[in-house]
């Protein structure tokens, strides 16, 4: 059995609580999408908590009657809507309301098939339009990666290129390049020595976690240019001030960018699972990955940030039992059917549904750990 410390140890504790706090504001405002739209809707929401666990503080509005809490555990948040509170089950939610012969006005179940379906999709849309907020501010407040480079850290690794081959990591930094008893230690001269010494033989030190290591490689032609050398490591490039303008401009391509990457990357899980399935990440993974990127700044922080956003709503709308995808199948069958789907079934459904969910996320989650213990990055 793994024991927390090993996990806390792979991470400074102020790194994993800046993830949990940008993890928890990710989940708490798509809970304010699922919010908003039921408040127009005229559905009554019992409580908006920030956090989970035993309450710390709260608030009632004495005009809506909803209870603002702030809990102990900050790992997310809920809206309990009525008719969604989660005191029965949603089976006998729904039967209590189709019995009453009165309108139960604030009630979701009250509300029309397409209000309803309004009110569950709202949370992912809310997660993609914070997606690209997040890289507008993130564009605004730290720039844009530009073509300088002022420090030579590896943000990415291509796999089978001398560098892959020597061992080298995203995170590493690179110290010194060594060819013909000659050593460049400037990032922008480093890269430019790289980039003339196409098949010579070369030392390249690196720093790792307060070590420094020195590997044996000799670049191969570049992919854009073939009389140019490269080892396969992508440079931490050095962010720029822009204009409001030219942020948007920018935030839009990226933003597409994500989306495809992240929507691609779903379906390559979806049509060859057995292939990608090792490759899927939980939380801790996640957190292990934020660690490492938050070294190379906050706007590489905020394009992750405004990635696992996109990635929480599109998991969130996948057709799966107790996400928010599967229960809106169930309303788009009543829409087809013109009646509702019994609620006894609805409920076996999305009880088994959410078995199985906390059952792979437990696995997820194991792979995980399992994998950092072994020594392999997550990036």
């Amino acid at each position: 059995m793994f024991s927390v410390l090993a996990i806390v140890s792979l991470s400074s504790i102020d790194k994993i609580v800046t993830f949990l706090v940008m993890l928890s504001i990710l989940v708490v405002l798509h809970e304010f999408g699922h919010f908003i739209v039921a408040r127009r809707n005229g559905v009554k929401v019992n409580e908006f908590a920030v956090g989970m666990g035993p309450k710390l503080a709260g608030w009632r509005s004495p005009r809506s009657g909803t209870l603002y809490s702030l809990r102990a555990l900050p790992i997310g948040g809920y809206c309990s809507m009525e008719g969604e509170d989660n005191k029965t089950s949603e089976a006998e939610q729904q039967r209590e309301y189709r019995e009453k012969p009165i309108d139960a006005g604030g009630n979701f179940q009250s509300k029309s098939p397409w209000r309803r379906l309004g009110i569950i999709v709202a949370g992912p849309v809310a997660n993609f339009i914070l997606a690209y907020i997040i890289l507008l501010l993130g564009a605004l407040a730290f720039g844009i990666p530009s073509d300088r480079i002022d420090r030579a850290v590896v943000t990415e690794v291509v796999p089978n290129t001398p560098a892959a081959k020597a061992g080298l990591q995203p995170g590493d930094r690179i110290v010194a390049v060594n060819i013909n008893g000659s050593s460049v230690g400037d990032a922008s001269k480093l890269i430019d020595t790289i980039h003339a010494s196409l098949g010579k033989p070369m030392n390249v030190t690196y720093a790792r976690s307060g070590a420094q290591t020195t590997i044996h490689v000799v670049p191969a032609p570049c992919p854009q240019n073939a009389k140019q050398g490269c080892i396969g490591f992508v440079p931490e490039p050095a962010f720029e001030r822009v204009g409001f303008v030219k942020s948007v401009e920018y935030s839009g391509i990226e933003y597409a960018n994500v989306a495809d990457q992240t929507v691609s990357q779903l379906g390559l899980l979806v049509t060859h699972f057995t292939k990608y399935a090792g490759q899927v990440s939980g939380v801790v993974g996640m957190g292990q990955a934020a660690g490492v990127i938050q070294d190379f700044g906050w706007g590489p922080y905020f394009a992750l940030a405004a990635t696992i956003s996109f990635a929480l709503g599109l998991f969130n709308l996948l057709p799966f039992p107790a996400l928010d995808g599967g229960r809106a199948v169930f309303i788009i069958a009543e829409l087809l059917r013109g009646k509702p789907v019994d609620p006894e079934k609805e409920a076996l459904v999305h009880i088994a549904g959410f078995a199985a969910l906390m059952a792979l996320m437990v696995l997820v989650a194991f792979h995980d750990i399992a994998r950092i213990v072994a020594g392999k990055g997550v990036l």
